[in-house]
Order: structure tokens, then C-alpha cells, then sequence
């Protein structure tokens, strides 16, 4: 597949098989997170893979009751180091820097995920506290995104998108 092909046809999976995913593919998930681009290299990010099924269940209660995230084989807690980020950048790299950084490793991740035969959803409605305190994070790790991955059992359609003189403008 090309990486343009790969981008159109990902989805946003809700729905996962009961299905584990071997452990060379998750180690090519870490590595497409690794090698993300990051603000000054950085690198002031942490994930956290969840296997365990009653912290899988928590997290699905602290992200307002999304309980397709307890049913995926795996959930990823994207985490930024802010204070990593702040020992060069101050406020500006707390504020904006870390999270184009952990943006950026999840979106790696998500495209792998697909060319792997995955499903991911970036979920970003949750309760950063109650995350953090299931989690047991030090309080300079602040959870970004909660990715649920596995194997989709429903792939839905499409959404529309707009068009590109809506998106963009060329000066």
C-alpha cells in the first residue's frame, strides 16, 4: 500500500475482535512511536500499553464511559513529559510543543497500525486526573490521547470531507 492509500482508507475502529496481536507487531507499533519527530529531539513523550482487562475497564469509565476501549486487546495512554519539554522550551514547549510531539507519534502509530491490518481510534474525551491516578503517573507526565488498537471487527464508511477550497489557501 502507499502511504497516501494508507491515509485515505484508515478508520476510526470502535468495534475490535477478540483477537491478541502478536508481539512483533507491537514492537513495530513502538518503534513507529520511537521515531516520530519531536521539538528539539526531545523526545519528551512516554506511552503506556495496557493489556490488563481491569485497568482497560477503568480507562473505558474515566473516558466518559467509551466501552469499546476495554474491549480492544490494547490501549495506549499517550503521555507528554512536560517536564522534559519545559527544560528547553518553558511554557511555549508545555503548552503547544509536547503536544504536536505526541501528536505526531500517534498518528505514526495509527497509519502502521492500519498497513498492519489494525484499527485505532484517538480518543481525546476523558478525565485527565482520573486517568493520571489509574495510571499511578508522576505528575509531570500529562495523559494526551487514549488509543484503543486491534483487529476491527466493523470498518466503517468514509466520512465526508471538505473540499480543498475550503481547507486551503495558496498566497
Amino acid at each position: 500500500m502507499s502511504i497516501l492509500s494508507i491515509i485515505k482508507n484508515r478508520r476510526s475502529i470502535r468495534d475490535f475482535q477478540d483477537r491478541d496481536i502478536p508481539e512483533d507487531i507491537i514492537d513495530e507499533l513502538i518503534e513507529a512511536l520511537i521515531w516520530a519527530p519531536s521539538a528539539g529531539n526531545l523526545q519528551a513523550r512516554r506511552f503506556i500499553f495496557v493489556k490488563d482487562r481491569a485497568i482497560k475497564r477503568a480507562l473505558a469509565r474515566a473516558a466518559l464511559g467509551q466501552s469499546f476501549i476495554a474491549e480492544a486487546p490494547l490501549v495506549i495512554v499517550a503521555c507528554a513529559d512536560l517536564k522534559r519539554i519545559a527544560s528547553r522550551y518553558g511554557s511555549r514547549g508545555v503548552n503547544l510543543y509536547v503536544i504536536q510531539d505526541v501528536s505526531a507519534s500517534i498518528i505514526q502509530l495509527m497509519l502502521l497500525a492500519h498497513e498492519k491490518g489494525l484499527g485505532t481510534v484517538w480518543v481525546g474525551a476523558f478525565d485527565e486526573e482520573v486517568v493520571s491516578d489509574i495510571l499511578e503517573l508522576p505528575e509531570y507526565l500529562r495523559p494526551v490521547a487514549i488509543v484503543p488498537v486491534g483487529y476491527p471487527a466493523r470498518v466503517p464508511q468514509a466520512p465526508p470531507r471538505r473540499t480543498r477550497d475550503e481547507l486551503i489557501e495558496i498566497r
